[in-house]
Order: structure tokens, then C-alpha cells, then sequence
């Protein structure tokens, strides 16, 4: 992974262009050794840095980790709001971030890998991690069910327990395209998905959104 003299004439501080350093190289280790396969040393060599500087930005390796997860997590929450915000509608918001989910995916597949995949076997705290993802998301699915509703345009459901299943059955379609990278493109296997969530429902099966 190269670096050069633009990255440090951004507007990034020294500290901050190493900090990403070595999260783009741990990004690139993990997704090919697996977190267990993988050793700071690994990292730091990666990322054409030192041990030092490596243990002055993340106290552990399950640090660097657990800080990949929050970017990604951050990375696929402010695009899906990004994109809700362009859209006027209830149903139309959540077409909209499940196609954004697959873009965003699609386009960090090596931190979706680590972070769906590459967890396996940390136990509790990566559980934990998790679990605060699935939370999010389906709390914000939960508002526009709820928004839906009140609209018309669905009639009296569960949200919150519609949220959830919505979030594991995208979770378990990302985690079958990250193993067997099937189907090809993600954001195809969105556009069944998405209608067999509005089925469930009892929403139309297309959306205009020019409405």
C-alpha cells in the first residue's frame, strides 16, 4: 500500500494520517489472514510504520479491530441517511437504504468481510458489537415502518419486530455473498429482497419515487 506526499498535504494531522495508515493496512490484513491469522507485527509492516506508533493509536489488536467495525458502521449509516434525506415518502426512504445498504457493502467488501466474518470467536465484546449494529439499523427501519403507517401506506404491524427480521435477513444474505460471492452483484439480490420485504408488509411491490 502506497503513500505519498498529497496524503500529507491533506487536511489531515501527522497523527491522523498515521492513524489511517494503519487502519487501511489492518483493512488489508485482516481481510486476507482473518483476525486470528493476523499479528500486529503484520500490521505494523503493512503500514510502514512501528510497533510504537502502532500501540500509541490502538491499545490491542482486538482494538484496531473493534475500530474497523465502527468504520464501516459509520461509513454505511451516513451514506443510508444521506440518501433517505433525498427522498420524500415513507416507503420510498426505505427502498432507498436498502439499495444504499448493498452500494455500500459492494464498495467496502473487505471491511464487510472483517466485519461479519472475521469476528468469529471474540466472544462477548465482539457479540456486543454487533448487537449495537443490528440495534441501529432496525430502530432506524423501525421509524420509517412507523412513518408508513401513519402515512397509509402499510396498515397496522409489528415495527420493531419487522425491523429485526428485516436486519437478520439482510445480514444473512451479505454473509452468504461474502462466502460464496454469490449472486455477483449484491445490489441485484437487494431488488428480491427488497420485495419480499414489502410483501411482508403488504406494500406494493414497486415504489414510485417520483411520487
Amino acid at each position: 500500500m502506497a503513500y505519498n506526499a498529497s496524503e500529507l498535504k491533506s487536511n489531515l494531522t501527522g497523527k491522523e494520517v498515521t492513524h489511517k495508515r494503519i487502519l487501511d493496512a489492518a483493512t488489508e490484513i485482516f481481510s486476507e489472514k482473518g483476525y486470528h491469522g493476523t499479528a500486529v507485527d503484520d500490521i505494523v509492516k503493512e503500514s510502514k510504520t512501528s510497533k510504537g506508533s502502532f500501540y500509541f493509536h490502538f491499545p490491542s489488536k482486538q482494538d484496531i479491530f473493534f475500530a474497523l467495525v465502527d468504520r464501516l458502521t459509520s461509513s454505511l449509516a451516513s451514506s443510508a441517511e444521506e440518501a433517505i434525506d433525498t427522498e420524500s415518502g415513507a416507503m420510498a426512504k426505505i427502498d432507498i437504504a436498502l439499495s444504499t445498504v448493498a452500494r455500500t457493502f459492494s464498495r467496502h467488501s473487505k471491511l464487510a468481510k472483517i466485519l461479519l466474518l472475521g469476528g468469529v470467536g471474540l466472544g462477548k465484546a465482539f457479540d456486543e458489537k454487533m448487537l449495537t449494529l443490528h440495534n441501529r439499523f432496525a430502530l432506524l427501519i423501525k421509524k420509517y415502518l412507523d412513518d408508513a403507517i401513519a402515512q397509509g401506506s402499510v396498515g397496522q404491524i409489528d415495527t420493531l419486530i419487522t425491523s429485526y427480521a428485516w436486519v437478520g435477513a439482510l445480514n444473512e444474505i451479505i454473509v452468504h455473498w461474502l462466502y460464496n460471492n454469490q449472486p455477483e452483484s449484491l445490489e441485484e439480490s437487494m431488488t428480491s429482497l427488497r420485495d419480499v420485504f414489502l410483501r411482508s408488509i403488504n406494500a406494493e411491490s414497486r415504489v414510485n419515487r417520483d411520487k
